[in-house]
């Protein structure tokens, strides 16, 4: 494949520096279309979830794409949807470099990122720029700037720009990068936020003439009770799916390597456990009363499987995706 030949070639690179250069080829690429070397027509395995139709279940998460720039590239590679953002009403630098580090020994990242993209006008500009017609995913949070007690605000401003161009829109109240954000995911702070969220969505709905699914992505450090908490919430504010995990705080799986203290969230292979874990246990709360996407150290079939089996719908990958490339999204919707 030829991302196991670009792939010792981009880990030379700075990892942020390779994260821009390939996001830039891969947008390049897909305007050559069906010439496009890269170019994969998504492969059939339907499923229909919060309304729906999906032509696999094997998404990109958040992240990869936080200014919407590389929507038809990422669409040439066969996921089943593709999630950009996280954005946030203005833009923003985000923390000071270095903030993305490579642990390849674990098959890991961490990152400590925040939040940072060009303001949610120019993501919904990319938007309309894109041929891609199908199911996308735009993922909001708040500025880091913003008081906690004013973040519904920022949410607000989010959920109203993307609403017209999004297929569904995230929540995202669990980055470990932007400071008091976990604590929008309990008690009064999650109820004022969901309840101001479900208002405005049914106030949008009513003046585009379509509903927007709602998702909250939630965190994978969380206790038991705590996540039955955010399910009873979810159920109760009318939301149409959770996404679980984001990255973890844990260290766990790489203690003593080089980067594995920095501070961040850390993805990928270590983190598969844990978020599977939560999967699991939402799910269990849930009763399938809403949809659960799994996402969090996805990087082979048995992975996949075993995200399914804990009661996830759809999965998205990110992580396993920088380490294994294209031929994973192939790999997982043929065998799953």
């Amino acid at each position: 494949m030829l991302y196991d030949v670009l792939r010792p070639l981009l880990f030379r690179l700075a990892p942020e520096t390779a994260h821009h250069l390939s996001l830039t080829a891969l947008q390049g690429l897909s305007r050559l279309r069906s010439l496009n070397p890269l170019h994969h027509a998504a492969t059939a395995n339907p499923r229909t979830v919060m309304g729906l139709s999906f032509p696999n279940p094997v998404g990109l998460a958040a992240g990869l794409d936080k200014n919407g720039e590389c929507i038809d590239g990422l669409a040439a590679l066969g996921f089943g949807f593709i999630e950009i953002g996280t954005v946030t009403p203005r833009p923003q630098p985000g923390n000071p470099k270095p903030r993305l580090f490579r642990l390849p020994e674990a098959e890991a990242l961490i990152n400590r990122m925040g939040f940072n993209n060009k303001g949610v006008d120019y993501l919904v500009e990319q938007v309309k720029k894109a041929r891609y017609r199908g199911i996308l995913g735009i993922n909001i949070g708040k500025n880091r700037d913003t008081p906690l007690d004013r973040a519904l605000d920022d949410y607000l401003i989010g959920l109203r720009k993307v609403y017209p161009y999004a297929s569904y829109v995230t929540v995202n109240i669990s980055s470990p990068n932007t400071p008091g954000l976990r604590d929008l995911q309990a008690g009064e702070n999650l109820y004022h936020l969901l309840s101001g969220l479900r208002q405005e969505r049914e106030n949008l709905a009513q003046r585009h003439g379509r509903r927007v699914p709602l998702a909250v992505k939630i965190a994978p450090d969380l206790e038991s009770e705590q996540i039955k908490q955010i399910a009873d919430a979810l159920v109760e504010f009318e939301i149409d799916a959770v996404i679980a995990t984001n990255t973890t705080a844990s260290r766990e799986g790489v203690e003593g390597l080089a980067h594995g203290e920095e501070t961040g969230g850390l993805s990928g292979r270590p983190l598969f456990g844990k978020s599977t874990d939560v999967v699991a246990r939402l799910s269990q709360a849930l009763q399938g009363a809403i949809p659960v996407i799994g996402c969090g150290g996805i990087a082979s079939t048995e992975d996949a499987r075993r995200k399914f089996e804990a009661g996830a719908d759809l999965i998205q990958i990110y992580t396993g995706f920088i380490y294994r490339g294209p031929a994973l999204i192939r790999e997982i919707v043929k065998n799953v």
